[in-house]
């Protein structure tokens, strides 16, 4: 039985997750689980900032590896996957010259206008085909100019890049992720070095590119002794964004389906066989990043279940004793569509008091603020459901692509409340599952490279199929809502 270790790193935790391929199937074990989130760094004479711990990441992660060899006894492959945009600088001898910076961080306010008074936002679209968002890796070296960091920088890594580099020595960028910087040209796929240039990055941070699916290098020998592993190991380059690896895992056996990889962030779109990069698809803020064998991952982001769980974080600090599954069951008796948000706004994406900001959003619409936390849930789900709406019945629209039946996969899969409103916004059929789709593309990538497995995305997609229990929610006429009440809902709510 083949053993491979996903490293799958999100916005709030950290998993080592064993995936061993036998007879045709995938079965996963969670090996090891570690805290992730910004951490504020103070300082007396600048603003404060938020910041990735990488080296508590990395230490979670070579713990991991070390429980996953126990129980094996050895591994066939490791990848990492995280999230997007967000980058460690290192200097000539491959040190970190501090942690990287949150993507939350507010340093990027306002720099996108500055990249565009150089750039044209239509012509950068033209080339890279990156929705603006004020995170982008882009926008970061930019607000960081003038720092000793940038100024001693040799290289750029992407996070599961440097943690690639540390497991390795092989420094690299992998597509998928480098497909979200906005620095790469969406239909050659390679660095644009002239974009950087106009932009005022120096070109010589952006290291060599590779492809998921090839072999990065292998554990260096003091990796090696510190996770016990016996002999040679192997490091894959996976398709390291994280939504990326959860596309891969998709079960679906056609191609006119949508999907919505819903976790801290929702990721909302299509898979296609080529960029779109029209005008009208750049000014409903859609991106085209890359996917595995050639494949685009035409999507929007959408605020996720981010909002959720910093309600409940404000919540908990201020003493409330509040349990989530609880609080789903009661947010079924809540009126349907009472109070939606738009979920998106601005105001929404940093940390805080988000249920004050749910409130003040409602109330500045007119209408009824949220007077209990499962009223808040219940506003905070419809609010999903009306964005997942819009944003699959576009992406259909922008690439005349039917669709007919949305997977939902990742950790929002199991929220039944959610699924049911999903399908009963966007009218169609939703298929719940798997819950850990980026972990089980991980591995079936890896799998594939190592030759345990083979085929084309369609092999490996019967695979994830095989190797996971999926349900599926309809829409429910007898919920007695209407697709005329969601269109009334989001009305209420349609920015001039």
């Amino acid at each position: 039985m083949a053993g491979f270790a996903a490293v799958d790193l999100g916005a709030s935790s950290g998993r080592v997750i064993l995936g061993r391929v036998w007879d045709g199937r995938v079965v996963l074990d969670e090996v090891a689980r570690f805290p992730n989130g910004p951490v504020v760094v103070r300082s007396v004479d600048l603003p404060d900032r938020l910041h990735w711990d990488v080296l508590a990441l990395w230490r979670g992660i070579l713990d991991g590896l070390r429980a996953a060899i126990e129980i094996t006894g050895r591994l066939d492959g490791i990848g990492i996957d995280s999230w997007a945009v967000d980058y460690g600088l290192v200097d000539d001898a491959g040190e970190l010259l501090g942690d990287p910076v949150h993507y939350r961080d507010a340093r990027t306010d306002g720099v996108p206008d500055q990249v565009f008074a150089t750039i044209g936002p239509a012509d950068l679209y033209a080339r890279t085909g990156i929705q603006t968002q004020p995170f982008n890796t882009i926008f970061q070296p930019v607000a960081g100019r003038g720092s000793p960091a940038l100024a001693a920088a040799r290289r750029l890594l992407l996070v599961p890049d440097l943690l690639g580099a540390w497991m390795t020595g092989v420094q690299g960028a992998e597509i998928t992720n480098a497909s979200t910087t906005g620095l790469l040209d969406a239909r050659t796929r390679t660095w644009a070095l002239d974009l950087a240039a106009a932009a005022g990055i120096e070109p010589h941070l952006f290291p060599p590119l590779r492809a998921p699916g090839t072999l990065l290098g292998h554990a260096t020998p003091s990796v090696r002794a510190r996770i016990g592993h016996p002999e040679e190991l192997p490091v894959w380059t996976v398709a390291s964004h994280d939504t990326a690896s959860a596309v891969v895992a998709v079960p679906a056996s056609s191609a006119d389906v949508a999907y919505i990889s819903c976790g801290t962030w929702s990721l909302v779109g299509l898979e296609l066989d080529a960029p779109v990069l029209t005008e009208a698809s750049r000014l409903a803020n859609f991106t085209n990043e890359a996917g595995i064998d050639g494949t685009v991952r035409f999507l929007r982001n959408v605020m996720g279940l981010w909002v959720l769980q910093e309600s409940l974080r404000a919540w908990r600090d201020a003493g409330a004793d509040v349990d989530l599954p609880d609080l789903l069951r009661r947010a079924v008796d809540v009126p349907a569509l009472r109070t939606v948000v738009d979920i998106d706004a601005p105001e929404l994406l940093p940390p805080g008091d988000m249920p004050a900001r749910l409130a003040a959003a409602a109330s500045a619409t007119g209408q009824p603020v949220p007077g209990s936390p499962a009223e808040l849930v219940r506003c905070i789900l419809d609010s999903l459901a009306l964005a997942y709406r819009r944003a699959v019945r576009t992406a259909a629209e922008l690439a005349d692509h039917p669709v007919r039946t949305v997977h939902l996969v990742g950790g929002g899969a199991r929220n039944a409340l959610l699924c049911q409103l999903t399908a009963d916004a966007t009218g169609l059929p939703v298929v719940a599952g798997p819950v850990e789709a980026a972990a089980l593309g991980n591995v079936l990538v890896q799998a594939r490279a190592a030759g345990v497995l083979d085929g084309d995305l369609r092999a490996l997609r019967a695979v994830a199929a095989r190797s996971t229990a999926t349900v599926t929610f309809l829409p429910d006429p007898t919920r007695g809502v209407a697709d005329a009440d969601w269109a009334a809902a989001e009305r209420r709510i349609t920015r001039p």
